[in-house]
Protein backbone atom coordinates (compact mmCIF):
# COMPACT_ATOMS: atom_id res chain seq x y z
CA UNK A 1 0.00 0.00 0.00
CA UNK A 2 2.85 2.28 0.44
CA UNK A 3 4.35 1.75 -2.43
CA UNK A 4 1.34 2.05 -4.27
CA UNK A 5 0.97 5.64 -2.76
CA UNK A 6 4.52 6.81 -3.49
CA UNK A 7 4.00 5.97 -6.72
CA UNK A 8 0.81 7.55 -7.72
CA UNK A 9 2.88 10.50 -5.86
CA UNK A 10 5.41 10.60 -8.49
CA UNK A 11 2.13 11.41 -10.77
CA UNK A 12 1.01 14.95 -8.59
CA UNK A 13 0.45 18.40 -9.61
CA UNK A 14 4.37 19.02 -8.46
CA UNK A 15 6.20 16.00 -8.82
CA UNK A 16 5.15 14.80 -12.56
CA UNK A 17 6.03 16.36 -15.55
CA UNK A 18 3.55 16.21 -18.97
CA UNK A 19 5.96 13.58 -20.40
CA UNK A 20 5.54 11.35 -17.01
CA UNK A 21 1.52 11.61 -16.87
CA UNK A 22 1.76 10.77 -20.66
CA UNK A 23 3.77 7.89 -20.23
CA UNK A 24 1.44 6.76 -16.94
CA UNK A 25 -1.73 7.28 -18.74
CA UNK A 26 0.12 5.10 -22.04
CA UNK A 27 1.07 2.32 -19.80
CA UNK A 28 -2.31 1.96 -18.32
CA UNK A 29 -4.38 1.56 -21.34
CA UNK A 30 -1.37 -1.57 -21.91
CA UNK A 31 -0.22 0.16 -24.81
CA UNK A 32 3.56 0.60 -26.21
CA UNK A 33 4.90 3.88 -27.34
CA UNK A 34 4.99 2.10 -30.74
CA UNK A 35 1.17 1.28 -30.95
CA UNK A 36 0.12 4.87 -29.20
CA UNK A 37 2.61 6.57 -32.16
CA UNK A 38 0.87 4.25 -34.36
CA UNK A 39 -3.00 5.02 -33.55
CA UNK A 40 -2.42 8.77 -33.47
CA UNK A 41 -0.55 8.84 -36.85
CA UNK A 42 2.72 10.06 -35.32
CA UNK A 43 5.87 9.06 -35.78
CA UNK A 44 6.81 6.64 -32.72
CA UNK A 45 9.78 9.06 -31.67
CA UNK A 46 7.51 12.00 -31.71
CA UNK A 47 6.15 10.75 -28.86
CA UNK A 48 8.79 9.46 -27.12
CA UNK A 49 10.01 13.18 -27.41
CA UNK A 50 6.92 14.24 -25.63
CA UNK A 51 7.60 11.69 -22.89
CA UNK A 52 11.27 13.08 -22.62
CA UNK A 53 9.76 16.66 -21.96
CA UNK A 54 11.81 17.41 -25.31
CA UNK A 55 9.09 18.84 -27.14
CA UNK A 56 5.33 19.18 -26.66
CA UNK A 57 2.25 18.44 -28.68
CA UNK A 58 0.01 20.79 -30.33
CA UNK A 59 -3.90 21.73 -28.44
CA UNK A 60 -5.14 19.39 -31.35
CA UNK A 61 -3.54 16.40 -30.79
CA UNK A 62 -3.14 17.02 -27.20
CA UNK A 63 -7.04 16.62 -27.35
CA UNK A 64 -6.50 13.07 -29.20
CA UNK A 65 -4.27 12.10 -26.71
CA UNK A 66 -6.47 12.96 -23.79
CA UNK A 67 -9.44 11.21 -25.34
CA UNK A 68 -7.43 7.96 -26.48
CA UNK A 69 -6.04 7.71 -23.34
CA UNK A 70 -9.47 8.18 -21.50
CA UNK A 71 -7.90 10.82 -19.13
CA UNK A 72 -8.59 14.60 -18.94
CA UNK A 73 -6.82 17.54 -21.07
CA UNK A 74 -6.04 19.22 -18.18
CA UNK A 75 -4.60 16.16 -16.13
CA UNK A 76 -1.93 16.23 -18.82
CA UNK A 77 -1.13 19.18 -18.40
CA UNK A 78 -1.41 20.17 -14.66
CA UNK A 79 -1.95 16.44 -12.97
CA UNK A 80 -5.06 17.95 -11.97
CA UNK A 81 -8.77 16.24 -13.02
CA UNK A 82 -9.21 13.23 -13.92
CA UNK A 83 -6.09 10.87 -14.77
CA UNK A 84 -5.20 7.72 -15.28
CA UNK A 85 -5.94 4.57 -13.22
CA UNK A 86 -4.41 4.18 -9.70
CA UNK A 87 -1.94 1.81 -10.24
CA UNK A 88 -3.05 -1.86 -10.00
CA UNK A 89 -6.46 -0.48 -10.65
CA UNK A 90 -6.81 -1.27 -14.80
CA UNK A 91 -6.30 -4.76 -14.06
CA UNK A 92 -9.43 -5.12 -12.33
CA UNK A 93 -12.20 -3.91 -15.26
CA UNK A 94 -14.01 -6.79 -16.30
CA UNK A 95 -13.09 -7.71 -20.14
CA UNK A 96 -16.69 -6.69 -21.16
CA UNK A 97 -16.21 -3.06 -19.67
CA UNK A 98 -12.47 -3.22 -21.16
CA UNK A 99 -13.95 -3.90 -24.61
CA UNK A 100 -16.80 -1.42 -23.91
CA UNK A 101 -13.84 1.28 -22.92
CA UNK A 102 -11.82 0.40 -26.00
CA UNK A 103 -14.74 0.98 -28.29
CA UNK A 104 -15.37 4.52 -26.97
CA UNK A 105 -11.48 5.35 -26.90
CA UNK A 106 -11.47 4.42 -30.90
CA UNK A 107 -15.31 6.43 -31.66
CA UNK A 108 -13.59 9.63 -29.45
CA UNK A 109 -10.02 9.10 -31.77
CA UNK A 110 -12.32 9.11 -35.27
CA UNK A 111 -14.21 12.09 -33.96
CA UNK A 112 -11.20 13.81 -32.91
CA UNK A 113 -9.72 12.54 -36.58
CA UNK A 114 -12.58 13.96 -38.30
CA UNK A 115 -12.64 17.34 -36.46
CA UNK A 116 -8.97 17.88 -37.79
CA UNK A 117 -9.83 17.53 -41.23
CA UNK A 118 -12.83 19.47 -41.36
CA UNK A 119 -11.00 22.21 -39.78
CA UNK A 120 -8.28 21.75 -42.05
CA UNK A 121 -10.84 22.12 -44.94
CA UNK A 122 -12.07 24.83 -43.66
CA UNK A 123 -9.08 26.80 -43.36
CA UNK A 124 -8.29 25.31 -47.10
CA UNK A 125 -11.75 26.98 -47.94
CA UNK A 126 -10.89 30.41 -46.44
CA UNK A 127 -7.68 30.26 -48.56
CA UNK A 128 -9.44 30.04 -51.73
CA UNK A 129 -11.81 32.32 -50.98
CA UNK A 130 -9.04 34.61 -50.46
CA UNK A 131 -7.56 33.79 -53.63
CA UNK A 132 -11.10 34.11 -56.01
Amino acid sequence: MIQEDFEMDDYSEGAATFGDRLALAREAQNLTAEQLARRLGLRTETLQNWEADRSEPRANRLQMLAGFLNVSMVWLLTGEGEGAPAVGQADNVPAQVKALLDEVRDIRMMSARATERLSRMEKRLRELGEHA
